[in-house]
């Protein structure tokens, strides 16, 4: 990872904290500002071309978003639909949100898709989440290897190194290789392949940006 100072540290902890309760719940619940293009332009890309381009795609999506909103088109709701499908369903959901369903498994080896998202990454999320002291305010009953909690966890180690915890820098690496940055491609292309123009898949390619700092 490149050098940060604590302040950018900070932001980025900030930023992940963000995308994660993003990719937790639709955005009607969240009203949070992903369609305010003042919003991503003011967000730093830490002089990154690809956080710089994921930034860029954000803010073009949030600006034709608002013409949309100003034409007639209820956004918020929009987004929430796609959220829905691609993460809930009916009748599964298009792009599962759990680190159980992308297993490591040997090129050329097919295994069954599991048929809940509970498995081994979850029982690995779970302690490392308590080891952190992390108590998991769970009121949408996610499983722990969600990708929204995987990345909010990044943040809390993000917060404590900007605070000066050297250890929790080499924690945060390692969870990376290990846990999000081992799957996240395979899920961005299920969210590609249900929602190639939406806003989920922007959201996830500004992750895995920050994650390859």
């Amino acid at each position: 990872m490149k050098e940060l100072t604590s302040e950018e540290l900070g932001q980025l902890a900030q930023m992940y904290a963000f995308l994660g309760n993003s990719l937790l719940r639709p955005m009607s619940q969240t009203k949070g500002p992903g369609l305010d293009p003042e919003f991503w332009a003011a967000l730093p890309d830490f002089d990154d071309e690809a956080v710089g381009l994921a930034l860029d795609d954000l803010c073009d999506f949030a600006a034709v978003s608002q013409a949309r909103q100003a034409a007639g088109t209820d956004m918020v709701t929009e987004v929430s639909l796609e959220y829905t499908k691609l993460f809930v369903g009916p009748p599964s959901p298009a792009a599962a949100p759990w680190e159980t369903y992308y297993p490591s498994i040997p090129e050329g080896v097919e295994v069954p898709e599991p048929t809940s998202g509970f498995g081994e990454p979850t029982f690995r999320m779970r302690a490392l989440l308590r080891e952190a002291g992390l108590e998991l305010a769970n009121e949408n009953h996610q499983f722990e290897d969600h990708i929204g909690i995987e990345l909010l966890y990044l943040s809390v180690l993000y917060e404590r190194v900007a605070a000066g915890d050297d250890e929790a820098i080499a924690k945060a690496e390692a969870f990376i290789t290990e846990h999000p940055g081992r799957w996240i491609d395979r899920l961005m292309a299920k969210v590609d392949d249900a929602f190639p123009q939406g806003y989920i898949r922007l959201l996830l390619r500004l992750a895995k940006a920050l994650m390859n700092l």
